[in-house]
């Protein structure tokens, strides 16, 4: 493999034990019956459930490679058996964990590893240059690629849409000993993501509840993408780990040296982070979800696709369940339609289309408004539509001393066309 470290600058690393798992939990076993826990247990209390947790690279390595400027991670799938039986099967899962283990390298890890160190599969990622990809288990479920989404649901939401209580995610991926696939529902990944968008509703339409808008309104199909939702997701998880002070190993920074001779100025040999809760409890996950929404918002990107939906929204987005949008798109739609201008119009040479209680007074069709009016003030408008504009003559006209009478007239002509034709 092009471009790994000098043998001056190689970063050590040793084995973690026989699952591949550097056993955050202290020494203690996690089988299938044990994953799921009861309501009831401690740590499905409010102030230490949901949790997801981080391992440090310390436990395998001396040192680690730190991108500068880290290229977002892209997840891969790939076949890994909890139980690995045979010497193959070990030997991926434990090059998982050590590739997983250096995210901090991001696109450059493939440098802190001989071509020889990788079982086959990671090979041939690796070969495609420097690319940031990190491995999840291929499963039925699809929980692994998800498994952040997942862990922020607090326990209410869990019941409602009948997920289990599962302890806490680890991030990034390591090992299991847990076949995941035998503890979830068989349509997890829907219940996933209804409960997901039930989560992250408030985020994106305050002001209006889910059941509001059909199926297929955009916003909602959004809210139900959990694709869209990974990114942003695991830049806060990268985000919140990034602020983590290093272990101890005694290592000064440096930048890196490959074996050509060359230098990797985009990345720096340190020592690695030390490892902890990424969120533990309902308060921290809920601020979790805060940030989520806004890493998805960088750039306005987010912001961008709400505000292009609101700003075109059609009749078809809604559900027949009332809700503030729709009664705020409605408004908006009749006030388009009703805009109005009060016109009164002479017809010439044109047939008009009349309705039974429209009336033609010289030539003037005013459909049933004219109806509305007293005589004296019908009069006024007659007067205007055949060419008599000033007040002061229709004054003279109607037997008034002066216009002042007229112009009362008028006003309250104005006021009762506004309310006849719903202008504001």
């Amino acid at each position: 493999m092009d471009g790994v470290l000098t043998s001056t600058t190689r970063i050590a690393h040793t084995t973690i034990n026989e699952t591949g798992d550097p056993d955050p939990h202290g020494g203690d076993t996690i089988d299938d019956a044990d994953e799921v826990l009861d309501s009831s247990h401690v740590h499905a209390a409010p102030d230490t459930f949901p949790r997801l947790w981080n391992a440090s690279a310390a436990f395998v390595y001396q040192a680690v490679l730190r991108a500068t400027a880290p290229e977002p991670p892209e997840y891969l799938t790939i076949p890994l058996r909890p139980h690995a039986g045979d010497d193959k099967r070990l030997a991926l899962s434990l090059g998982v964990a050590h590739w997983n283990l250096a995210w901090e390298a991001a696109q450059f890890r493939r440098r802190m590893f001989d071509e020889d160190e990788l079982p086959s599969p990671i090979r041939r990622v690796a070969d495609q240059g420097d690319v940031n990809v990190m491995f999840v288990p291929r499963t039925r479920s699809r929980y692994y690629e998800y498994a952040p989404l997942f862990h922020l649901l607090p326990r209410t939401m869990l019941e409602r849409f009948g997920l289990p209580l599962l302890r806490g995610g680890q991030w990034p991926f390591l090992a299991t000993t847990t076949d995941q696939d035998r503890l979830l529902p068989n349509d997890f990944l829907n219940r996933l993501e209804r409960a997901w968008a039930a989560l992250v509703w408030r985020h994106l339409d305050s002001g209006s509840a889910m059941r509001g808008f059909s199926r297929e309104d955009p916003v909602r199909l959004l809210a139900h993408n959990l694709d869209f939702w990974v990114p942003p997701v695991t830049r806060v998880i990268q985000d919140v780990l990034s602020d983590l002070p290093e272990s101890n190993k005694g290592v000064e920074p440096a930048v890196p040296q490959l074996v050509d001779g060359s230098v990797l100025d985009e990345a720096l040999i340190v020592n690695p982070r030390v490892g902890a809760d990424v969120w533990c409890g309902e308060e921290e996950a809920a601020g979790i979800v805060r940030r989520t929404v806004d890493a998805a918002d960088r750039d306005g990107r987010l912001r961008g696709i709400l505000d292009a939906v609101r700003s075109n929204r059609v009749v078809d987005d809604f559900s027949d369940h009332w809700s503030f949008a729709r009664e705020d798109f409605e408004r908006k739609l009749h006030r388009k339609r009703n805009r109005v201008r009060v016109r009164f119009v002479e017809l010439t040479d044109n047939i008009p289309v009349q309705g039974p209680e429209t009336e033609v007074i010289d030539g003037l069709v005013t459909a049933d408004f004219l109806a509305l009016l007293n005589s004296r003030d019908r009069e006024v408008v007659i007067l205007l539509s055949s060419g008599v504009t000033k007040l002061t003559e229709i004054a003279e006209i109607m037997g008034y001393a002066n216009h002042s009478a007229v112009s009362k007239r008028l006003t309250r002509i104005r006021k009762q066309a506004a309310t006849h034709f719903n202008i504001d």
